[in-house]
């Protein structure tokens, strides 16, 4: 089984909406019992809170099933995940962060390095942006996805 963690800032937009996109990527092809995968924030702000309601919004036009709540990511997800995917630098720092011993640091990655742009280092946060920030940051996410499914079932298939 592969454990997937995707990091955001909140968890309200960006990670739920790859949690929600990578599982139902997952359930279509069939993986579901190969996978577990979650979503976390590096802060607790909005523990307990469905994703946004514009991400919602921009998910139900895809017809992307709508899961999970926020929460922050702990000490214990270091060890429990096989790959933690962070958003954007900082989040990457924040992870890194709580390995103070530098044991898990080749697990926390960034999400960007699964785009096929080199030049997304970063998925923007469209939080504080315009409505169709969400649909370009959806985007970015099911490319990434995508990507993402082809290296795991490469990984399952050894």
């Amino acid at each position: 089984m592969i454990r997937i963690l995707f990091l955001c800032m909140g968890n309200i937009c960006r990670s739920p909406a790859a949690h929600c996109v990578f599982q139902e990527m997952v359930n279509r092809a069939n993986l579901t019992d190969q996978f577990f995968i979650d979503s976390a924030g590096t802060i607790g702000f909005h523990q307990g809170s469905e994703p946004d309601g514009r991400m919602q919004d921009a998910m139900r036009k895809r017809k992307i099933p709508i899961i999970g709540r926020s929460r922050q990511i702990n000490k214990s997800d270091l060890e429990d995940f096989d790959l933690i995917l962070a958003m954007d630098n900082s989040n990457l720092m924040d992870a890194q962060a709580l390995d103070t011993k530098g044991q898990w640091h080749d697990k926390i990655k960034c999400f960007a390095e699964y785009c096929a742009d080199p030049t997304i280092v970063e998925i923007p946060d469209p939080y504080y942006g315009y409505d169709d920030g969400f649909e370009n940051v959806l985007d970015l996410i099911e490319e990434g996805c995508q990507q993402l499914l082809i290296d795991c079932q490469k990984q399952l298939n050894r």
